[in-house]
């Protein structure tokens, strides 16, 4: 999962971003309401975890603005904040999930995966059916075999399928980053699996239900 995270306190956000990443997730930190907007112009998340008291906008305007704009993705409330008011404005915004402060990062990671990795169950699109967790692709029952590269850029697309991603974030995953090893690759997934994957030019490449 690609996770958020909105705090303001320098400290708690590295050590939140630490413990998340040792969890397996990949997390972008940003300390400022603003920085979010900046984010998410330019990279989908899976979840957003965000503090409510932080510098420019707070995390009530910054989801309220996001799920004006079409945002969907889910988002965990973590603040001092305790009275029953601004929980109540936090769920009203669009929130799933309210963590008071302070709490241990266990219990974060716990909600996370009760809730949110649930998501990621099966996958079926095209014609395939893709296990997130195995990663395993299945196609009129045979399991097809990618290699590790093109089974992680599978994944990247399939568990963000109708939207973008991004080029640099795919490229990422290569062993050699560049916009012509990520074609070549791209090209010989869609040849095994005999699926559509888009590329929007200037952008990056999508899977879509078709």
């Amino acid at each position: 999962m690609d996770i958020l995270l909105l705090e303001d306190d320098r400290v708690l956000c590295a050590s939140l971003k630490e413990y998340l990443e040792s969890e397996g997730y990949r997390v972008d930190a940003v300390y400022r309401g603003t920085d979010v907007f900046e984010r998410t112009f330019v990279k989908q998340y899976d979840l957003y975890i965000l503090d409510v008291n932080v510098p420019g906008e707070n995390g009530f305007d910054v989801l309220k603005a996001l799920k004006e704009a079409g945002d969907e993705t889910p988002a965990i409330y973590i603040t001092a904040l305790t009275d029953i008011a601004s929980i109540h404005q936090g769920f009203r915004i669009g929130a799933e999930d309210y963590l008071k402060k302070p709490f241990d990062p266990e219990e974060l990671v716990i909600r996370i995966k009760s809730k949110y990795e649930k998501k990621l169950s099966t996958v079926e699109i095209q014609g395939l059916k893709y296990d997130p967790v195995r990663k395993t692709i299945e196609k009129e029952g045979k399991i097809i075999p990618l290699g590790e590269v093109q089974t992680a850029l599978f994944h990247r697309l399939v568990t963000q399928k109708n939207r973008i991603v991004e080029s640099y974030e795919l490229m990422e995953l290569l062993e050699q980053p560049n916009p012509n090893a990520l074609r070549v690759n791209i090209a010989k997934i869609k040849s095994k699996l005999g699926i559509e994957i888009t590329n929007v030019r200037g952008r990056g490449y999508m899977i879509e239900e078709l």
